[in-house]
C-alpha cells in the first residue's frame, strides 16, 4: 500500500504555522504534516544528514516554504532541493510575505511550483490557505500517485 504525500511545511512564526496546519486540514487535507523551524533542519531532514530524523525512503514530500527562515533561507532550500536529482521533483510552493515581483519571478525560475503571498488580515490569510488546500487536494496530490518518492 502506497503511503500519502507528506507535507512539509517551513515556517519560522509558529502563529502562522499553526493556523496553516488548521486551515489545511479544515480544507481536508488529511496528510501527514512535518513542521521545520528553519532551513537547516530542514535541509538534514531532506538529505539525511545529522542526528534528527530523516524522510523515508519510497514516500513523496510536497514543500510548503517560507522564503524569510533562519539559518538558511528557503532561496538556499529550494537551490539545493531542485540541484538534488533525487528530490527535484518535489514540488515546492513558496508561501511568503514578500509579494516583490522580482522575488516571485525568481521563485519560479529556481523551479518553484506556485507562489502564495500571505495576507497579513487573518480573515484573508485563512482564505488563501484554504485555496492552498483545494490546489493541494485537486492538483498536487494527485499527481504524486505517479509514484514520485
Amino acid at each position: 500500500m502506497k503511503r500519502e504525500p507528506v507535507i512539509i511545511l517551513a515556517e519560522d512564526d509558529d502563529g502562522h504555522a499553526g493556523l496553516i496546519y488548521k486551515t489545511l486540514k479544515r480544507a481536508g487535507v488529511n496528510n501527514d504534516i512535518l513542521h521545520f523551524e528553519d532551513g537547516n533542519k530542514l535541509l538534514n531532514y531532506l538529505f539525511r544528514r545529522g542526528d534528527d530524523f530523516y524522510r523515508e525512503e519510497g514516500v513523496s514530500h510536497i514543500l510548503l516554504l517560507d522564503l524569510r527562515m533562519p539559518v538558511v533561507d528557503g532561496r538556499e532550500v529550494i537551490r539545493q532541493v531542485k540541484q538534488d536529482r533525487e528530490l527535484q521533483h518535489i514540488p515546492i510552493i513558496v508561501v511568503s510575505t514578500t509579494d516583490d515581483p522580482a522575488e516571485i519571478e525568481n521563485c519560479y525560475s529556481m523551479g518553484c511550483a506556485k507562489y502564495i503571498v500571505k495576507p497579513i488580515q487573518h480573515g484573508e490569510f485563512t482564505e488563501v490557505i484554504t485555496q492552498l488546500g483545494h490546489y493541494l487536494l485537486e492538483d498536487v496530490i494527485p499527481g504524486l500517485d505517479a509514484g514520485d518518492a
